[in-house]
């Protein structure tokens, strides 16, 4: 084993890969400290360009992300095979968006694995980009295994089996500005105009930022946010309730 990987690192790698829970048999008995290429690809795919500036997940991020599309579309397939190509697009570019990569990074509790340099480690800003990435490029990693899509179907249909369903069922809490939009155009109403003011200068206030939305010029809805994109889609969602309760929607 390569001396860049000491044996802690080795063993954190290994008890994270087991913790996954992979119902997969090829998966599980290539888990193996002796194991240096499987090592050395989880640690690439774990280590941010802060902390390494040769050997991080930049490149597994991009091949993760074609990774995670296809196994997407698989999971799809399968799951919703009737279900028009429209939808189909709709659907995939929620369970393969950012934040949905940010929330299972989180789950499965992989920042403490990632190695950052001292500037990414004091900026907060960053702190849900970088797991995004680094999960998408656990995904490469798995594929990498294997040359298969398969072991990332056997791992990530579990999250979209729930995920899928609850965006089925509410999409505008997904995706609000879009459906807010497609519901003015719909209604042959003017598109909604969104003005933000930035209320206080403290990173990670939030109610940093003041959106507010207005539709043919009279004020309609209005939100904070720690940002502009969390103060518009809370203003825009709460919009939409507004017109759901009256009916509208």
């Amino acid at each position: 084993m390569s001396k860049l990987i000491n044996d802690k690192r080795i063993n954190q790698i290994i008890t994270f890969l087991k913790s996954l829970d992979i119902k997969s048999k090829r998966f599980n008995e290539k888990i193996d400290s002796k194991n240096q290429k499987l090592i050395q690809n989880f640690n690439e795919a774990l280590t941010h360009s802060s902390g390494n500036k040769n050997i991080n997940y930049e490149k597994l991020e991009f091949f993760g992300d074609a990774v995670l599309r296809l196994a997407a579309s698989k999971f799809i397939e399968k799951k919703y095979a009737d279900m028009g190509v429209g939808n189909r697009s709709k659907l995939r570019s929620q369970i393969v968006s950012d934040e949905w990569l940010t929330k299972l990074g989180k789950k499965i509790k992989l920042e403490k694995l990632i190695i950052k340099g001292p500037k990414a480690i004091g900026d907060k800003n960053s702190k849900d980009t970088i797991i995004a990435e680094a999960t998408e490029a656990l995904i490469g990693a798995i594929y990498n295994c294997f040359n298969s899509v398969e072991e990332v179907n056997l791992w990530l249909d579990h999250f979209w089996e729930k995920d899928s369903e609850l965006f089925l069922q509410a999409p505008y809490k997904f995706n609000a500005k879009s459906a807010l939009q497609e519901w003015c155009q719909g209604n042959g109403i003017d598109l909604p105009e969104y003005k933000i003011n930035e209320i206080s200068k403290i990173n990670g206030d939030p109610k940093r930022f003041l959106c507010k939305i207005y539709i043919n010029g009279t004020l309609q809805s209005s939100s904070y946010g720690r940002s502009h994109k969390k103060a518009e889609k809370t203003a825009a969602s709460k919009l939409i309730e507004k017109f759901i309760n009256k009916g509208d929607f």
